[in-house]
């Protein structure tokens, strides 16, 4: 995923970090810091416990606080997501990695259709271990508590433990709404898959979360809470997304992209002027060519290769100054599926087909498409 980098690995999955988690912790811990007597008196009516805030309140205590609660909210999220993952590996479902995110955590799997009878395991999975957390965390609470501890140490154990098993608690709960993305409706979708075709499943799945983002975004419009607005963006738009995923694996299961590829591609070369390939895609309304040489495809060049160059400089260069050589290729027999999903991880439009490194064409997201198109009819 854009905008990630790596902290290390567990089983064998890696372990990323994207940029917007950087930015929650110190927001996590700014909220929680600043609610610290209102937070006190809801874990102790919820738990009925006293908790002592001699050091929950001096200068940074609360920040530093809400930084390590924040801390081990997100640990309880990377354990949901492991758990999803073993699972999903011991089911033979490649996993590629895992991402925290600024919602929480996303498993980045092999995509195919989903099997109802992995995925309703995978699914339920994740948010049973956010409840065993969060029990562990509440027992904990109670053992310091039942243990006798006394002075402020003691109240700094019981708020962190209590909070972080409140937290995990309700990530559980939260998590089991029927509502796409979340795992909830991951698992209606596969109790759906039982009784009818996964596309239909999935499109009823998807409506149900779309249902329960336009109630969160009423409710948070009306409370003026802009996290409830954010979080039914998030499922609007993964429900549309997923539904839109499983559609196309289906239109397009049996197609490859011998299938549909255009040949034979109008190439150009590496000492061709940059100047006529852009009057060439203004001729021909194509927005990217193969460069050849020698029989061999040696790279692309793309409206977006030629827009990193300033028009002046443009007028001195060729090809070869600007093409892009590190390009992707696939054989006529890949599933046109596989060059979507690329397309849309790459943001790029276009894939060259070849056979032992013999350009014979080319297919474009605009292709696929039309094929979609005309599957739908």
């Amino acid at each position: 995923m854009n905008g990630s980098f790596k902290i290390g690995s567990i089983f064998g999955i890696p372990i990323l970090i994207h940029w917007t988690f950087l930015i929650i912790i110190p927001v996590f811990a700014w909220i929680i810091g600043t609610q610290i007597l209102l937070t006190v008196d809801l874990l102790s009516n919820t738990f009925g416990v006293p908790i002592d805030t001699t050091y929950l309140l001096p200068g940074l205590n609360p920040y530093i606080l809400g930084a390590f609660v924040a801390l081990g909210l997100f640990a309880g999220v990377l354990l949901h997501e492991i758990a999803h993952c073993i699972v999903a590996k011991r089911k033979g479902v490649p996993i590629h990695s895992i991402t925290l995110l600024v919602f929480g955590g996303v498993s980045s799997m092999e995509d195919s259709a989903p099997d109802p009878r992995v995925e309703l395991p995978m699914a339920l999975v994740g948010p049973l271990t956010s409840l065993a957390t969060g029990l562990l965390f509440i027992a904990l609470m109670y053992a310091v508590t039942l243990a006798g501890f006394a002075g402020p140490l003691s109240g700094l154990l019981v708020f962190a433990f209590s909070y972080l098993g409140l937290l995990n608690v309700f990530l559980f709960a939260f998590n089991l709404l029927p509502a796409f993305p979340m795992d909830g409706g991951r698992v209606l979708r596969a109790y759906l898959a039982t009784r009818m075709p996964l596309p239909d499943a999935t499109r009823i799945a998807a409506d149900v979360g779309k249902a329960f983002a336009v109630i969160f975004g009423i409710v948070g419009v009306l409370l003026f809470s802009p996290i409830l607005i954010l979080i039914a963006f998030f499922i609007y738009i993964g429900a549309t997304q997923e539904s839109a995923a499983i559609r196309y694996t289906f239109l397009l299961k049996d197609v490859t992209v011998g299938d549909i590829m255009s040949s034979p591609v109008m190439t150009v070369s590496p000492q061709t002027p940059v100047r006529e390939v852009i009057d060439l895609m203004y001729a021909t309304k194509h927005l990217g060519f193969p460069v050849v040489e020698r029989g061999h495809l040696a790279g692309m060049v793309t409206l977006a290769d030629l827009h990193r160059v300033s028009p002046i400089d443009r007028e001195a260069m060729q090809v070869r100054d600007v093409m892009t050589r590190d390009i992707i290729t696939l054989p006529p027999s890949a599933p046109v599926i596989d060059a979507l999903r690329t397309m849309s991880a790459k943001n790029i439009g276009r894939i060259p087909v070849t056979v032992d490194d013999q350009l014979v064409g080319i297919v474009t997201k605009t292709d696929i498409l039309k094929v979609i198109e005309l599957r739908e009819i």
